[in-house]
């Protein structure tokens, strides 16, 4: 399908609507047109297959093994015991298990067409949504997972509930299509309040939605709120990322980035990762409306004849960041900006383990294994020890940004039941593992996702447990080194800024990317443009050895890498491209060229 005719889709769509009420009622078939699967992706919902059939179906002249993966939205990972419990049961309608995911929200994959509608009634009645969990709109927005008891964390997890308010999309076709025109009526859907002079000059020009108009944006948009120092939302990678300024115990304001993202294309050099740059500082009671004016300015400028090209990250480099902060300043009538504060990070790593919130309860990190809450013999039983923790100690519970969970609210006196129930589920704590596996990362790929060229989910803890062997052997189980993987080049599991980045090239083939960091703030470049799964363990000991060869006192890998390893002016197209053998190679060339 092409680019253009994404957007032909949703204007013809009267408000997302199209036909998706028509198919879904037709049980005749198990799936929908691919034009009503863009318009899905809005109401929170992809069509996929089960790829691990798909060879055997086709030989035997048998369609698709189609089923449907749905997304639900909670801003800052934040879900209720009851709530949880809702989507436990709701894996039956499933293949069993949840997706926790690095945007801190939850899928449920492989649900049959005929339950889907059944899927999202239920996720609506439990107080949660998955309007614009996916789609060309905002979605979920991220938040410092820490559920700690002071005015900055309060602060932070408002202002993701408030930016998830105001970008809800406006139409009735969700009610109309999922909930028969049911009225639901919780905080997050209700009209947010607005400054009608930034109103007036965001106002689309034209439709039902005063925000996304008929065509809505050109692509996804994702926003984050980071508080200093831990960077556990990645907050480089997001369109908008948002860093609240302190003042005698409250929050003053935010300092806010724009312009991140990590999706490209394999050898399309016009398509690479971005960092996030400082856009301005702006005062607390303003900060949404200036999202406002960022999210309209890409809206209006954003390339919607290219869809490899329309993310906000190539509007802002396209555009340049004093004109695009110019554009967003002249939306924002009678609101002052100022320069933006320096910003400083230490880690994307979750906090594991038992900790005190700061109001005499705690809150207790567990590690998932690729965020994968499931039952499956011979490993932690997942699923029913967190439906006996939500059951039995009824806590609200935080999908951190690196898949994990957190148990919050905790008595003291029931810390000990708490771990009870873990050890007889087999969830272990954290405290054996190295570093690196506390904070590895894979997407799903395989076999759910339509866009995978490798495995990723199913294959990184295997990867993990040879390096977990060589990082013991050389000392360096308690380095933060960060390990990500994604089965295709669209970065869903943020590979492009780690200290080791895996991307999916073909079946077993990875692209291996080296040189970013654990605070997230640096991109990594293609070290590697193909290597075999099984020679990953190998290519990584080799930078591991050197690292403990050469590292000085107290440097971790990403100083030892960025100190030793300097390639040239980074990031260029190149840089994520082509392989550093051969981008040395032209370096050199070019100072030889100079030099003569």
């Amino acid at each position: 399908m092409s680019k253009a005719s994404v957007e032909d889709i949703k204007l013809a769509s009267a408000g997302l609507r199209g036909q998706l009420a028509e198919q879904f009622a037709d049980t005749s078939t198990p799936n929908i047109p691919e034009d009503s699967n863009i318009l899905l992706k809005h109401h929170g919902s992809y069509q996929q297959d089960d790829r691990d059939v798909r060879a055997e179906r086709t030989k035997a002249k048998l369609d698709k093994a189609w089923s449907f993966m749905i997304r639900s939205k909670m801003p800052g990972g934040r879900i209720s015991s009851v709530q949880w419990l809702i989507h436990d049961e709701l894996c039956s309608k499933a293949m069993g298990s949840m997706r926790l995911t690095n945007r801190q929200g939850i899928q449920l994959h492989g649900v049959l067409k005929g339950g889907l509608k059944e899927v999202i009634h239920n996720v609506c009645h439990s107080g949660l949504s998955t309007m614009g969990a996916c789609g060309d709109v905002v979605r979920n927005t991220m938040g410092p997972a820490a559920p700690l008891k002071d005015a900055i964390h309060a602060d932070t997890q408002k202002l993701t509930e408030e930016i998830s308010q105001r970008f809800l999309w406006r139409s009735q076709a969700y009610a109309d299509i999922w909930l028969d025109g049911e009225k639901v009526d919780p905080d997050w859907i209700k009209d947010p309040e607005v400054n009608p002079a930034v109103r007036a000059a965001t106002q689309a020009a034209e439709g039902e939605d005063p925000i996304y108009g008929k065509v809505y944006l050109p692509r996804k948009f994702k926003m984050a709120v980071a508080i200093q120092p831990c960077n556990d939302v990645d907050l480089y990678s997001q369109d908008v990322g948002f860093v609240p300024h302190v003042v005698n115990g409250a929050v003053e304001g935010y300092t806010i980035t724009v312009g991140g993202g990590f999706g490209m294309s394999h050898g399309q050099l016009s398509t690479r990762p971005f960092l996030a740059q400082p856009l301005f500082y702006v005062k607390r009671a303003n900060v949404v409306d200036a999202t406002e004016a960022i999210v309209t300015t890409q809206r209006d400028h954003g390339n919607r004849t290219e869809r490899k090209n329309a993310r906000m990250k190539y509007t802002v480099q396209t555009m340049g960041i004093d004109a695009f902060r110019a554009e967003v300043q002249r939306r924002l009538p009678g609101i002052e900006t100022f320069p933006a504060k320096e910003l400083h990070f230490d880690s994307v790593e979750d906090n594991l383990g038992w900790h005190e919130q700061g109001d005499g309860k705690l809150y207790c990190g567990v590690h998932i294994s690729m965020g994968r809450v499931a039952d499956v013999e011979g490993k932690p039983q997942y699923r029913s020890c967190f439906r006996e923790i939500a059951q039995t100690i009824n806590c609200p519970i935080i999908v951190t940004p690196n898949t994990n969970l957190i148990l919050a609210d905790i008595d003291p006196s029931d810390k000990a039941n708490v771990d009870a129930i873990l050890a007889k589920h087999g969830v272990v704590h954290s405290d054996g593992m190295t570093r690196a596996r506390k904070v590895a990362h894979a997407c799903v790929a395989l076999p759910t996702c339509g866009l995978a060229l490798s495995e990723s989910e199913r294959v990184l803890p295997g990867f993990m447990d040879k390096i977990d062997a060589t990082l013991r052997e050389l000392g360096l189980a308690d380095e933060p080194i960060l390990f990500r993987m994604t089965g295709c080049p669209n970065g869903c599991g943020r590979p492009y800024n780690a200290d080791f980045g895996f991307v999916g090239r073909s079946p077993n083939k990875y692209a291996m990317f080296v040189g970013g960091s654990i605070r997230g703030n640096r991109l990594a470049g293609l070290e590697f443009k193909t290597v075999l799964g099984e020679d990953v363990p190998a290519k990584v000991r080799t930078f591991l050895e050197a690292f403990k060869a050469e590292r000085q006192d107290g440097e971790i890998f990403a100083d030892w890498f960025a100190r030793t390893r300097t390639t040239g002016e980074a990031p260029t197209p190149e840089q994520f491209h082509i392989e550093l053998a051969e981008r040395a190679a032209k370096l050199a060339g070019q100072k030889t060229e100079a030099a003569g």
